[in-house]
């Protein structure tokens, strides 16, 4: 049952993978640590996601797609509005943060999804990569 189990997490990663890969000309992630993240309280559900697997079949799928995958430091991405660029007192921060999932930012009144805003600082510093002509990590 194990086997079938990961036919099937394999499977359906590669079917992602590979559908960003054709929709999309970048695909910029977070440097996320697996391994790290295996050693705390969400070890089961990080280690079942298959977040190193699905990075390494995008990477090389983007390559042989001539598209752009980008690893970018995910360093602050959830506190930092992604519309004024204010680090907040009030904003989410760390595993302890995880149950805020919206915040609203103290310097421009911005209201933000936790994940959402992540995603928006995420993809802002891949532009800012490729801007800069900064190399992947």
């Amino acid at each position: 049952i194990h086997a079938q189990i990961k036919n099937r997490r394999l499977n359906h990663l590669h079917q992602f993978s590979t559908r960003l890969v054709k929709e999309n000309a970048l695909i910029v992630v977070g440097n996320v640590s697996s391994s790290k993240l295996a050693k705390t309280k969400m070890a089961k559900s990080v280690l079942d996601a298959g977040w190193y697997t699905l990075k390494t079949q995008l990477d090389y799928k983007s390559k042989a797609m001539q598209a752009v995958f980008l690893e970018v430091n995910e360093s602050y991405t959830t506190q930092t509005c992604s519309y004024c660029g204010c680090i907040s007192s009030n904003s989410p921060k760390g595993r302890a943060g995880l149950g805020i999932r919206e915040w609203t930012c103290p310097e421009c009144g911005a209201m933000h999804d936790r994940d959402v805003n992540a995603a928006k600082n995420i993809l802002a510093a891949g532009h800012c990569r490729l801007a800069g002509g900064i190399p992947a990590l």
